[in-house]
């Protein structure tokens, strides 16, 4: 048993089952046991690995796609360059070196990071050392936004619910004999869930993320007063459906419940709920990553790096323009979605 499975069991012995929203919460973001407080989870030594670490090009190409919108919307003279949970800070550091021949690009813009990882904010340090950091959100400041959100929504702590008739009963995390299980509420209806009647039927499990209004309220209210946009990217789909929630521990799936804070816990975002707690502004169509990293010409890029490598770099860079393209791999599996202000338009590579 974990240090930190001994302090929930703990817990539940005294309060009762928690949620899983709160399990995630404590798994990830413990401050003496978490997952995301005690280590660099990316890489080939880590746990997973993140497109940006896939290659350069993932960067380069979002990086250009921010200026691009930056030009569309007049070029303004002081802007917020931001990066939720960003890793190890390769991507950015991948978009800056890409757009330095932007003209006035870089005046322009400052870097912000929103990361709470005391390990990753030190090797973020250390790829972009004029950054600013803030804990959440709303702690950016009220200025034009340009946001990269990439690989962070699935990492947010979800609550799951069973539909019961028209109510529902939520997915718990209980304690017994030493080790800790899933069971369920008794069936209440839900008004944040009611729209969810609609499509849903006896027995369906749907996800929600409590955090997420928060977040997409934050990031809308600075887009629609001061202008920007943001590109969010991830695994999942249009509206939650099923149980989408996983462990990874050593670049292999994992009981979620078996070892808490030491495997890294993630699910499915539903684009759908972006789209329900905008205000003000637009949202593209979701792209799947593939083709959005082909409108934006990756296979160019891709061709005009190559003819400088050869031998075993240059088959690791072909298999990583496939791993990030390929429908098969992660073409398909990630989704894009851009959010924009009502007046404009959407960012390079997405559509209306």
């Amino acid at each position: 048993m974990t240090p930190l499975a001994k302090l929930l069991t703990a817990r539940i012995a005294r309060t009762g089952p928690i949620s899983l929203a709160d399990y995630m919460a404590e798994c990830l973001m413990h401050p003496e046991h978490g997952y995301y407080t005690t280590r660099d989870p990316l890489g080939v030594a880590g746990d997973f690995v993140t497109a940006p670490e896939i290659s350069q090009m993932f960067g380069e190409l979002i990086g250009l796609a921010l200026a691009q919108c930056w030009q569309d919307q007049g070029s303004p003279s002081a802007i917020i360059l931001a990066e939720l949970g960003p890793g190890r800070g390769t991507l950015l550091a991948d978009a800056l070196r890409a757009t330095r021949s932007v003209p006035g690009f870089h005046d322009a813009l400052q870097v912000h990071f929103v990361e709470t990882s005391p390990s990753l904010r030190l090797a973020q340090a250390e790829a972009v050392p004029d950054a600013i950091w803030h804990d959440t959100v709303n702690d950016l400041p009220k200025a034009p936004l340009f946001l990269i959100a990439n690989e962070f929504l699935d990492a947010l702590p979800i609550r799951q619910f069973i539909r019961d008739g028209d109510a529902w009963r939520e997915r718990m995390i209980g304690a017994s004999d030493g080790a800790l299980h899933f069971g369920l509420s008794a069936p209440a209806p839900l008004g944040f869930l009611a729209h969810r009647l609609d499509d849903t039927k006896n027995g369906d499990l749907v996800e929600h993320c409590p955090s997420l209004p928060g977040i997409i309220g934050a990031i809308t209210d600075r887009i629609s007063r001061f202008g920007g946009a943001a590109l969010m990217i991830d695994y999942g789909d249009w509206l939650s459906l099923g149980d989408t929630l996983q462990a990874v521990a050593a670049h292999e799936a994992t009981d979620p419940l078996s070892a808490p804070g030491q495997a890294d816990l993630t699910a499915h975002v539903d684009f759908a709920a972006i789209a329900q707690h905008m205000d003000g502004i637009k949202h593209s169509q979701l792209t799947t990553q593939g083709v959005f990293l082909e409108r934006l010409g990756i296979t160019a890029r891709a061709q005009a790096l190559a003819r400088k490598l050869d031998d075993a770099a240059l088959q690791n860079h072909i298999a990583a323009h496939r791993r990030l393209t390929h429908p098969d791999e992660m073409g398909d599996l990630f989704k894009v979605i851009g959010l924009y202000p009502a007046n404009g338009s959407p960012p390079p590579g997405l559509e209306p």
